[in-house]
């Protein structure tokens, strides 16, 4: 699935992963390909992005999720 995680400075990351692990505001979760839609809320924490490769991890500050067709779009207040 693509994923793209954005800041109002710079994106962070933008290509294709198998996993995406979120800091939601009710709790973590995790996203997998064909995941049905979805846009939530995030807290201050870790997101990890799964790839075939490596995993990365980077810390946000807060933002918001969006998930449709394949595609989650993470948008963050900040990187810290």
């Amino acid at each position: 699935m693509q994923v793209d995680l954005i800041t109002p400075d710079k994106k962070a990351f933008t290509g294709e992963a198998f996993s995406v692990v979120l800091p939601g505001i009710s709790g973590q979760f995790e996203i997998l390909e064909n995941h049905a839609p979805l846009v939530g809320a995030l807290k201050a924490g870790i997101v990890k992005i799964k790839t075939k490769t490596e995993e990365l991890n980077f810390s946000i500050s807060a933002g918001v999720v969006e998930v449709l067709h394949n595609k989650v779009s993470l948008l963050a207040d900040s990187l810290t």
